[in-house]
């Protein structure tokens, strides 16, 4: 095992690729993910959706050029990562906040994101934040940035306070449930509609531990709670017109725009889209639905190569392999 500032990579004896796991400390635990690819290799980082964790990420990173570095984390809350302290709420500048700790870490100076879903919406603000040291930016079912409309904004920050404070007087009395693996499993699959089986149990991986009796989800149930932090669509395009990087969205034909029940959410992602258009941004519609990039990866995995190996940049070995050696 090796250590620089306080990130390690623990070889991992389970994945038939080169795959090493990454960990690196936070102040309320740790942030956990997984490494595929040589040190040297272009740096991507990969941001996976609500609910989800890394695993996301496992049948299309191998698809994708073996040359390049790839970081996925889990999420605070996600997977095998801590999640936050009592009292704190998820929200996506939370997220972004983690991302900066991880690419402190990790000595990036400059990276490209791929981002499905809530991790497109992550890699959004991160990439209006600081848009110079972002190159390009893939997301997948997702449009980077989720506005609420103005006129509810009161309402559903509301309902995030009152959930948050509700959630907190009944968690001493919760048992934490613990399942069969099978029940579990069917859980995952009957939140998810879009999940394919084998997607399910790649995400389960990461997503159930081990306790007497069964297992129990690994995600802390406060990612349910509706999220405290909105914008609006005026500050989503406001923020949006910041980005400096390249942008692909992919958006699957039975995807995310599928489960907007309000006719003003598809409203705003038709503004959204054609923001991005209007900085030469590459919109590309694909069959499929939400997890396509995990359910048939082949579907979308040339697309996102042919993108990010156009005008890709030449990364010398000696400033990268200091930044990426673990």
């Amino acid at each position: 095992m090796q250590t620089l500032k306080g990130v390690r990579h623990l070889t991992s004896a389970t994945m038939k690729q080169a795959v090493s796991e990454f960990s690196m400390p936070v102040p309320w635990g740790e942030i956990r993910g997984k490494v595929w690819g040589p040190d040297h290799g272009r740096p991507i980082l990969c941001l996976h959706g609500w609910a989800d964790n890394c695993g996301t990420f496992n049948t299309l990173i191998p698809l994708l050029p073996k040359e390049w570095k790839y970081v996925a984390v889990d999420m605070a809350g996600h997977g095998l990562s801590s999640h936050r302290p009592p009292g704190v709420f998820y929200s996506f500048p939370a997220y972004v906040a983690d991302i900066q700790r991880v690419i402190g870490a990790l000595q990036w100076k400059r990276f490209s994101i791929i981002g499905h879903s809530m991790g497109g919406n992550v890699a959004g603000m991160f990439s209006a934040l600081y848009p110079e040291m972002v190159e390009s930016v893939v997301l997948l079912d997702s449009y980077g940035f989720l506005p609420t409309d103005a006129k509810e904004l009161h309402t559903v920050i509301r309902q995030g306070f009152e959930g948050m404070l509700e959630f907190e007087k009944k968690k001493d009395e919760k048992k934490e449930k613990v399942y069969t693996y099978e029940n579990a499993l069917m859980r995952l699959l009957a939140a998810n509609p879009s999940l394919a089986e084998q997607s399910a149990h790649i995400l389960l991986e990461r997503g159930l531990a081990q306790v007497e009796g069964g297992v129990v989800f690994t995600r802390d149930f406060r990612i349910n709670l509706k999220n405290v932090v909105r914008v609006s669509l005026e500050q989503s395009l406001e923020l949006q017109s910041r980005i400096q990087a390249r942008v692909l969205v992919v958006l699957a034909e039975e995807g995310f725009e599928k489960m907007f029940s309000e006719p003003q959410q598809k409203t705003f992602t038709s503004t959204l889209l054609q923001g991005y258009k209007d900085q030469s941004g590459m919109v590309v519609d694909v069959p499929g639905d939400h997890h396509v990039h995990l359910n048939t990866p082949e579907t979308v995995a040339q697309i996102v190569t042919d993108f990010l190996q156009e005008e890709a940049p030449s990364h010398s070995t000696a400033e990268v392999t200091q930044a990426a050696k673990l």
